[in-house]
């Protein structure tokens, strides 16, 4: 499509909508983000007793508790803003992020594995050492 056709379409409404079967999504994110992040952390020369805190995507409580089980790590080593935001996007780990780092639960030297997960079934993770 040109893009004349696209600003069109979207001027007269006349696009598809868009949907998301959340059963899909659930499965994926509980068997796709626990493997991402094992690869990470095997990539950093660590395992999940090394990680201090886990910070993934705040889709869903659910998937953040399914994951942290699978990687053996426990929920009081989670950063979550779930519950006071909901779902904030692309903007939920780097909000949970500065919100931990200001409070002080993050400190420098910490290990924090972060996944991030989403539109189209993508994933990506990043094993980062605060400071």
């Amino acid at each position: 499509r040109q893009l004349s056709e696209t600003a069109g379409a979207v001027s007269k409404g006349s696009y598809g909508s868009i949907s998301m079967n959340g059963k899909e999504v659930y499965k994926f994110a509980c068997s796709k983000v626990p493997e991402v992040l094992n690869t990470a952390l095997a990539n950093a020369g660590l395992t999940a007793d090394d990680v201090d805190h886990l910070l993934l995507h705040q889709a869903n409580i659910r998937i953040i508790e399914s994951v942290a089980s699978k990687l053996g790590i426990p929920m009081s080593k989670v950063i979550s803003n779930l519950s006071e935001y909901g779902n904030t996007s692309a903007a939920s780990i780097p909000l949970a992020l500065n919100e931990a780092v200001k409070a002080g639960t993050v400190k420098p030297g910490d290990v924090i594995a972060c996944a991030g997960f989403g539109a189209g079934l993508s994933w990506g993770a990043a094993i980062i050492r605060w400071g």
